[in-house]
């Protein structure tokens, strides 16, 4: 099982702004190698068909989020009643939305299913459009808005408006192992998380919270460091456990290719503060290599 995929050439460099946040940014920086990295990572978004990168996956099935993810995502999936709303983010092709709509997911989810009644609404969220037929014509079964695709925007260009409340919100190797701009992704996703609600998300190739793990691509760094601000290691996981009004819970899964860490944040109430990171490394690649130090 294989969550990461190819790297790019290594290239370290710092940051020269304190906001890697587009490649608008990186020009008025002038840091001519983070203007290439972003480009870079542009293009791997944008590509189609066999221009598509290795470890650029937009099929994920249900099942592969369920065995990513910790065990407590199928049980809050099953849970959903009818007036619930579940956000995937970077959903690709919008598969594990489509496998929820079907027969087979009620069939392996049969108790509980006269009282939560009929399925909950279903956002995707991509950068690029990849839906097809398949998402159409499962759209064309269901009420309007019952699943709904949206593309073009990052995350943090919606406005909460546009969104809602979400009583659950999932990101398997999307916004949270690609952006640039960690805390903000963060902060977004905790502010259309309702209170109670989850947020199952993974990084691949992390220093995970039991210890004793090393790099995947030998003599390279993880591909998500997180420093503190007098240069000391923080873990992922020991930052999201900082964050205010949550809980988390980290699971290490040793045997996927690079090994990976699942969290799952649930929400505790709304007064969240995330610590703020500064971004100071960025490589393209699927996922990239980033590096991030917390402010204070």
């Amino acid at each position: 099982m294989a969550v990461g995929g190819i790297k790019f050439r290594r290239r370290a460099f710092a940051l020269l702004i304190g906001l890697a946040a587009s490649l608008a940014h990186a020009a008025e920086s002038g840091d001519v190698a983070l203007i290439e990295e972003l480009a870079r990572q542009e293009a791997i978004y944008q590509s189609r068909g066999a221009e598509v990168p290795a470890g650029y996956t937009i099929d994920r099935s249900l099942l592969s989020y369920t065995k990513a993810l910790p065990e407590e995502f199928d049980r809050a999936l099953g849970v959903l009643r009818p007036d619930d709303r579940w956000l995937d983010i970077g959903a690709g092709r919008g598969q594990a939305i489509l496998d929820y709509y079907t027969p087979k997911f009620d069939m392996l989810h049969f108790e509980g299913r006269e009282e939560r009644g009929g399925k909950a609404q279903a956002v995707a969220i991509s950068i690029e459009d990849r839906r097809t037929e398949d998402w159409q014509a499962k759209a064309a079964t269901l009420p309007p808005d019952k699943i709904v695709y949206l593309f073009g925007r990052r995350l943090r260009e919606y406005k909460p408006d546009e969104l809602g409340r979400f009583k659950l919100i999932t990101d398997v190797v999307g916004g949270f192992s690609y952006t640039t701009t960690l805390s903000l992704f963060v902060e977004r996703v905790l502010s259309l998380l309702e209170v109670n609600g989850s947020f199952f998300t993974v990084l691949s190739d992390v220093s995970r919270e039991a210890g004793g793990s090393s790099p995947h691509y030998a003599g390279s760094p993880f591909l998500t460091v997180l420093t503190r601000a007098d240069g000391s290691d923080l873990k992922v996981c020991a930052w999201l456990k900082s964050i205010s009004c949550v809980q988390v819970t980290c699971e290490a899964k040793e045997k996927w290719v690079p090994p990976i860490e699942a969290f799952h944040v649930q929400k505790t109430c709304d007064q969240v503060v995330v610590p703020a990171l500064t971004p100071v490394h960025f490589e393209a690649g699927t996922p990239p290599e980033r590096g991030f130090k917390l402010a204070q």
